[in-house]
């Protein structure tokens, strides 16, 4: 039998989009059900956008403002999925689950300290 005939078929064109869309939000909603640092961050985020619109004096400078904060919100959403990923396997305590999530937890500090650069940089540039 070929491989054609014994895997499902995979939805193509506008159908894949749909069924993407919705794992999409799927994720989001457990993520703002689940994760209070992902509640946290998309509050602020909210909040700063209209900051990053007035700060930034042009549309390189506002991506930039605005780009920094989605990426924390990327790097927290990947960061929930490797936990989530590890905590499926039990509860037991091993050096590889406990490196996976601290490093997912760094790679939310440094999206965090390029927000801070990003922000810092254009505000000193704004200002002084």
């Amino acid at each position: 039998m070929s491989s054609e005939t014994t895997q499902p078929s995979k939805a193509t064109g506008l159908r894949r989009l749909v069924l993407a869309t919705g794992y999409s939000m799927a994720g989001l909603r457990v993520a703002w059900r689940q994760e209070a640092a992902f509640r946290q961050e998309v509050g602020l985020t909210v909040w700063m956008i209209p900051v990053a619109c007035w700060l930034g004096t042009n549309a390189s400078q506002r991506a930039l403002l605005i780009g920094s904060l989605l990426l924390v919100l990327i790097t927290e959403l990947l960061n929930s999925a490797i936990e989530a990923a590890i905590d499926r396997f039990g509860t037991e305590r091993h050096p590889l689950s406990g490196q996976a999530k601290d490093l997912g937890s760094a790679a939310v500090f440094v999206a965090l300290l390029l927000g801070g650069v990003v922000w810092g940089l254009i505000a000193l540039e704004r200002f002084i």
